[in-house]
């Protein structure tokens, strides 16, 4: 029996202390970002590409409009900001640098709330990445900031012949299983000076991006810095170098330089839920 007062499974209530931290929280990152001449969109809880985002698209919340188009509840936020503001808006603004504070909803009934931002037309990682740390140094938590590139997992996969979902899955085990001394090599970067020692010990189709995944860690102003070249994400759009914050088991941020309708852009989004409970403890 369900009762009226009930909330269903996933959703979010905020209240009392948690809802005084929450507004302080999004308060405080917001000034943070309008300090760096970002400004605020609010976009539609409503979509029309959201598959575009999303690897399992089992997890979106369909429904059709009135012309029986399929629609979507907002389930990430980057291609309809870039979209809205580079087509609907384009002719109205040229500012580039946009930032929001809103909720994504999955199946069945799963809402996280987000701060994000993009940086449209923009492509040195390093700003972004250093927006990031600013933003944990001032509310005052320094959780692990890793570093990937998301091409060095698809060419180790092609230059192996090996299939990637090993990579999507976290397989390393069978990873090591292969003996290869370069890729055994690879899997225990954690550093940048790992990285800069394996470098030279791999195949050159992958040298290059491991060379930008270098090049971009010795931009970052930030202590703790770890170095995942063969990680994975889950996202669709993320195309170079993109980053996690972690602490505590909890995913606090993802973000990553992507294309969109041909143009590079930046952007990350941090995860309100998860700041929160570590705000509190």
């Amino acid at each position: 029996m369900i009762f009226e007062h009930e909330i269903p499974k996933g959703s979010r209530l905020y209240f009392g202390k948690t809802a005084k931290l929450k507004r302080e929280l999004e308060n405080k990152i917001s000034d943070i970002l309008y300090e760096n001449n970002f400004e605020e969109i609010v976009s539609p809880n409503f979509s029309y590409s959201q598959h575009q985002s999303i690897t399992d698209e089992k997890k979106l919340i369909n429904f059709s409009d009135v012309e029986n188009n399929q629609v979507s509840l907002r389930a990430d936020s980057t291609l309809d900001v870039v979209r809205i503001i580079t087509k609907r808006l384009g002719r109205t603004t040229a500012h580039k640098k946009w930032f929001y504070v809103q909720p994504v909803f999955s199946y069945p009934s799963k809402e996280d709330y987000q701060i994000g931002c993009e940086w449209i037309d923009h492509d040195d990682i390093g700003d972004i990445l250093n927006l990031i740390a600013n933003i944990l140094i001032n509310i005052n938590v320094k959780p692990i900031l890793q570093l990937s590139n998301i091409n060095i997992p698809k060419l180790v996969s092609k230059e192996l012949d090996i299939d990637i979902e090993l990579f999507k899955n976290g397989e390393i085990a069978q990873l090591f299983d292969l003996d290869i001394s370069w890729l055994n090599s690879l899997i225990r970067v954690k550093s940048i000076e790992d990285l800069k020692d394996v470098v030279p010990l791999v195949p050159s189709s992958i040298k290059t991006h491991l060379e930008k995944l270098l090049n971009t860690a010795l931009k970052v102003d930030y202590d703790n810095l770890v170095i995942a070249p063969l990680y994975h994400g889950s996202l669709k759009y993320y195309d170079d170098v993109y980053f996690r914050v972690i602490q505590n088991n909890f995913v606090i941020c993802k973000g990553g330089k992507y294309s969109a309708d041909g143009i590079s852009s930046l952007g990350f989004a941090l995860y309100t839920d998860s700041l929160l409970k570590i705000l509190e403890d």
